[in-house]
C-alpha cells in the first residue's frame, strides 16, 4: 500500500511538472503562472503538494523565452552556436534539478518540511509592504488599455470553488456572468471601456497584441545588440566580464556573478527579462557560456525572491500557505545550485548538455524549432493526455526510463571500456541510421531555406564539452 502510494504521488508530481510547464510557456512568465498557481493554493482548488510541482514547471517553462531568442541569430552559424548553448544551459539546469528533486520531493517531501517549518511563526493577520520597481512605470500604461474587476475574479475562487468553505452554486452563477472589466462611465479612461466587445474576444485581442509586442521587442533588442557591440568595445566587454577576480580569491568569481543575476533580476522583476538580455551577448562571444551559467542560476533566485516577497505581501484566511509555496520554489533552486555549483564536476554536466545542444543546432538548424516544439509543447500535452489512463503512462515512464539508462550506460561502456563489450555494441551502427544520426532527416529538412548551411560553414570550430581534465569537441 505504501509502494501504490508513493506511485501515486510520483505520478502527480509529474502531471504537476508538466501542468507548469505548460502554462508558463502559453503566458510567457513563471511570475504569472507561479502567481495562478499560488491563487489556486489559497482558494483550495489545489493542495500544497501539487502546487510545489507545478512552480518546478514554472523553472522550465521560463526558459523558452530565452530560446526563442536565440534563433534571432541563426542566420550566422558561429553566434548561434553560442546562442543557443547560452540560451539552453538555463533548460538544462532546471531538467536536472527536477530529475532529482521531483521524485524525492513525491516520496520525502523535503521541499513542503522545510517551507512549512520556516513559515510556522507567520499569521495570517501580519503584512509587509510589497516591492514594485517596475509597476511604477508600466502600471500607468496598463491603465489606460484595460480595468480589471478582481472583486470578480476573487468572487468565482470563493464561491465556485466545490471543496471550499464559502462555496455557493447562486452567487457562483452571478460572479460568473460578471464581467471581468472594470465598469465605468463616458469619462473612464482605458482603452476598451467603450468598445462593446466581451471579455472573450477582449482577451484574445490583449493576448495576439502582447505576443506580437513581445516577438517585435525581442528581435529589436537583439538587433540592437549586435549593432552596439561590436569591434573594440565587445572586446573591452569580453576582457572584462569573462575575467575572474585576482588570486587568492579567484574561486568567488561564479557566486560574485550568482549575486549579480540575482540582484539584476530582482531589480527588472522578470528571469525571462533578464536571460534573454545576456543571449545575445552570449551569441556575440561577449559573455562565455561559462560565465552565463551563473548568471542564469542567479535568475533564477532572483525570480523567487520576487515571488517571496508578492506573497509576504499578500492577505487573507490562507496567506501562510501561499507564502509556503514561494519559499519552496525558492528553496527548489536554492537547493538546486548546491547540487550543480560549488563541485567543479557537477558543475560541467548542465554546461556540457547545452554544448553539445549547441553544436547540434548549429549543425542542423531545424533542431532548434523542434526542440521547442518537443520539449515545450508536445511533451508536457502528452504526459497531461497520458494522465487519463494511469497504465499506459507507467509503461511510457517505464520505458522512458529504461531508454536514457541503457543509452547512458552504453556510452560510459563504449568510452571507457569498449574492449570488454561485444562487437557489435562497441559503436551505435548496428541501430538504422535514422535511429542514431540526423543527417537523414537533415537531407530532406535542409532543403528548406531557413535551414540550408551557410558557406562558412566548414569554418566554424563546435564548443568544447569538458570530460575531466580536458576537453572533447563536439
Amino acid at each position: 500500500k505504501q509502494w501504490y502510494q508513493r506511485r501515486v504521488a510520483i505520478t502527480a508530481g509529474i502531471i504537476g511538472l508538466m501542468i507548469g510547464v505548460l502554462v508558463t510557456v502559453l503566458v510567457q512568465s513563471s511570475s504569472t503562472s507561479t502567481s495562478i498557481v499560488v491563487a489556486m493554493v489559497s482558494a483550495g482548488i489545489v493542495q500544497l503538494r501539487p502546487a510545489i510541482s507545478m512552480v518546478m514547471g514554472a523553472n522550465i517553462g521560463t526558459t523558452v523565452t530565452n530560446t526563442i531568442v536565440s534563433l534571432g541569430q541563426s542566420m550566422d552559424r558561429k553566434m548561434f552556436r553560442r546562442a543557443f548553448g547560452g540560451a539552453t544551459v538555463h533548460d538544462c539546469f532546471n531538467w536536472l534539478c527536477v530529475f532529482i528533486f521531483l521524485p524525492l520531493e513525491a516520496v520525502l517531501h523535503p521541499l513542503e518540511k522545510i517551507s512549512s517549518a520556516l513559515t510556522q511563526g507567520i499569521s495570517d493577520d501580519d503584512k509587509v509592504s510589497k516591492l514594485d520597481f517596475l509597476k511604477v512605470i508600466t502600471k500607468p500604461l496598463t491603465k489606460t488599455i484595460i480595468g480589471i474587476e478582481k472583486s470578480t475574479i476573487k468572487n468565482i475562487a470563493k464561491y465556485c470553488t466545490q471543496t471550499g468553505d464559502h462555496y455557493n452554486i447562486s452567487k457562483c452563477g452571478g460572479a460568473r456572468n460578471a464581467s471581468m472589466m472594470k465598469a465605468c462611465d463616458d469619462k473612464c479612461g482605458y482603452l476598451f471601456a467603450q468598445a462593446g466587445l466581451g471579455d472573450t474576444t477582449t482577451g484574445v485581442i490583449l493576448l495576439i497584441a502582447s505576443l506580437i509586442l513581445l516577438c517585435v521587442c525581442l528581435t529589436t533588442l537583439v538587433k540592437t545588440l549586435q549593432s552596439l557591440l561590436l569591434g573594440r568595445m565587445a572586446q573591452t566587454l569580453k576582457k572584462h566580464i569573462n575575467s575572474d577576480l585576482p588570486y587568492p580569491v579567484s574561486w568567488l568569481t561564479g557566486y560574485l556573478f550568482i549575486l549579480v543575476g540575482t540582484g539584476m533580476t530582482i531589480l527588472v522583476q522578470s528571469s525571462s527579462v533578464f536571460t534573454s538580455a545576456l543571449t545575445p551577448l552570449v551569441g556575440l562571444g561577449v559573455i562565455s557560456l561559462d560565465r552565463m551559467y551563473p548568471l542564469t542560476l542567479g535568475s533564477n533566485i532572483g525570480t523567487t525572491c520576487t515571488a517571496v516577497l508578492a506573497a509576504l505581501a499578500a492577505t487573507g484566511d490562507k496567506r501562510s500557505v501561499t507564502i509556503q509555496v514561494a519559499i519552496s520554489h525558492l528553496l527548489f533552486n536554492i537547493f538546486g545550485i548546491l547540487v550543480f555549483y560549488p563541485v567543479p564536476f557537477m558543475r560541467t554536466i548542465p554546461i556540457n548538455f547545452a554544448k553539445m545542444l549547441g553544436n547540434t543546432t548549429a549543425d542542423y538548424r531545424w533542431f532548434a524549432i523542434l526542440y521547442l516544439i518537443v520539449v515545450f509543447l508536445l511533451l508536457p500535452m502528452l504526459f497531461i493526455a497520458l494522465s487519463f489512463s494511469l497504465p499506459l503512462l507507467y509503461v511510457v515512464i517505464t520505458l522512458i526510463i529504461a531508454a536514457v539508462l541503457f543509452i547512458t550506460i552504453l556510452n560510459i561502456l563504449q568510452d571507457k571500456i569498449p574492449e570488454k563489450l561485444p562487437e557489435f555494441l562497441r559503436t551505435w551502427d548496428f541501430l538504422p541510421k535514422p535511429m542514431r544520426s540526423l543527417e537523414p532527416y537533415d537531407s530532406v529538412l535542409s532543403k528548406l531555406i531557413c535551414c540550408r548551411k551557410s558557406v562558412d560553414d566548414a569554418d566554424v570550430i563546435p564548443l568544447s564539452v569538458v570530460t575531466g581534465a580536458k576537453t572533447n569537441p563536439v
